[in-house]
């Protein structure tokens, strides 16, 4: 069984940049971070917060995500992302995630992660690829 304790936090920052910005909107001041961006740095963040704790050879990965993106964040501004372990169900780990940039909060939701063993993972991957 693994002891991943309830209220285990980890937070992360990063800077908005063309990199993670959206540019459909087609006019250069109305680029901001992408929502897939913002839920992919809730994501590892989340994932990051629980590593630690885990056996060499396991890791986990994402299984749910219900985030809402409350407000736009223009390059050049940091975002805060946060986690919080809010239960554990034997591989199944439950999370509150938020993100904040330097005015406002930005993105809330809960995440949802399962526990894997890498290389049993990457087994059933090639078998389901020769599958094809």
């Amino acid at each position: 069984m693994i002891d991943i304790p309830i209220g285990t936090t980890h937070e992360s920052t990063v800077l908005v940049t063309d990199e993670n910005a959206v540019s459909f909107l087609g006019v250069e001041g109305a680029r901001v971070l992408g929502t897939p961006h913002m839920i992919g740095y809730l994501e590892m963040t989340a994932r990051d917060s629980v590593k630690p704790f885990l056996d060499d050879g396991y890791d986990t990965v994402g299984a749910r995500v219900d985030v809402r993106h409350l407000a736009a964040t223009p390059i050049g501004m940091q975002v805060t992302f946060r986690s919080e372990v809010t239960g554990v169900e034997d591989r199944r780990l439950h999370f509150k995630v938020e993100a904040f940039d330097q005015k406002e909060k930005i993105g809330e939701g809960t995440h949802e992660r399962a526990i894997i063993n890498v290389a049993r993972f990457a087994a059933r991957l090639r078998s389901k690829s020769a599958a094809t």
